[in-house]
């Protein structure tokens, strides 16, 4: 039997509930969820075979006392053999929690908006996603060099590890948000202006941009549920 444990890093839940994209992606399969930032423990891993690490708000590179906790149960799903997936800050963390703060930085350039995400090598996760592909990103810090036995799978103009692998295991880390649909990337820009209005110069561009989405996310959560 296939569960799913959401680890939801959301600050804003006002303009951002990842929890609730994610599910709409799972289908049937039963999918629990805990939110890390107010303190909700996480729970005894056993009952799961997935884990989705969520995207947030939150920097990496400006550590919350979560974060330790989050950190401890990659570490411990990826022990006990369970498939992860992190998207965008869950992606950071995957480095940060396998291999080591240093591996994780404040990007040089943000993206936020609709991006063209190259894949650079064959995965089962990619199998059914365009070799080159748009999607929704939004984000301030990055994976920077991971180190073996991490791969990584993709890239975009701004960012060259907007995908990576652990090994042959089935942990994957992605940048992007391809579960944020067009309509949720609207919602979350639109909030982030009014919640942090000093990222106006990024966030106004990305607003006026025309939504690009290739529609990866099905795919790629099918394959990952088939991991």
């Amino acid at each position: 039997m296939k569960r799913v444990l959401i680890l939801d890093g959301a600050i804003y839940r006002d303009i951002y509930r990842p929890a609730d994209h994610w599910r709409a992606l799972l289908g049937d399969v039963p999918a629990d969820s805990v939110h890390l930032p107010s303190g909700e423990p996480v729970p005894e891993l056993r009952p799961y075979s997935h884990l989705i690490v969520s995207g947030s708000e939150a920097s990496i590179v400006r550590p919350e006392p979560w974060y330790h906790v989050e950190a401890d149960a990659v570490r411990r799903a990826a022990a006990a053999g369970l498939a992860i997936l992190g998207s965008c800050f869950g992606h950071q963390m995957l480095a940060r929690a396998l291999s080591g703060e240093r591996y994780v930085a404040a990007a040089p350039q943000p993206e936020v908006g609709w991006i063209e995400v190259e894949v650079l090598a064959p995965d089962p996760l990619f199998a059914d996603v365009a070799s080159r592909h748009w999607v929704f990103a939004s984000h301030f810090d990055e994976v920077r060099d991971p180190p073996p036995p991490w791969r990584v799978l993709a890239r975009s103009p701004g960012c060259a590890v907007h995908a990576m692998r652990y090994g042959n295991d089935p942990i994957w880390g992605i940048q992007a948000h391809p579960e944020i649909t067009p309509s949720d990337a609207r919602v979350l820009i639109e909030g982030f202006l009014l919640h942090e209005p000093h990222l106006a110069p990024v966030m106004r561009p990305a607003l006026a941009a025309e939504p690009h989405d290739d529609g990866t996310a099905l795919p790629i959560v099918r394959r990952f549920l088939e991991a």
